[in-house]
């Protein structure tokens, strides 16, 4: 897994992923075990989905800072594939 940057100040991802009603740890979870993967139309950053410890499915914005650490810069829930 790679390192996951976590930012604690006001309005950083931290606040951003709790707006979703999500943890860092739900996004831990996801970057550890992802199930898909696409780019973000809006953004074009890149876009991990999986699903949290009690099985909400989620998509992760983030930034790769290199090759071993990432700044996920949100996370909210989408509808599971079908």
């Amino acid at each position: 897994m790679p390192q996951v940057i976590w930012n604690e100040d006001p309005g950083a991802n931290i606040d951003k992923v709790m707006q979703h009603g999500l943890t860092p740890s739900d996004v831990d979870a996801v970057i550890a075990n992802p199930t898909g993967y696409d780019v973000s139309r809006s953004s074009n950053r890149p876009i991990l989905f999986g699903y949290t410890p009690d099985g909400r499915f989620i998509a992760v914005i983030y930034e790769e800072i290199d090759f071993e650490t990432v700044y996920p810069v949100t996370a909210f829930e989408v509808e599971e594939p079908s």
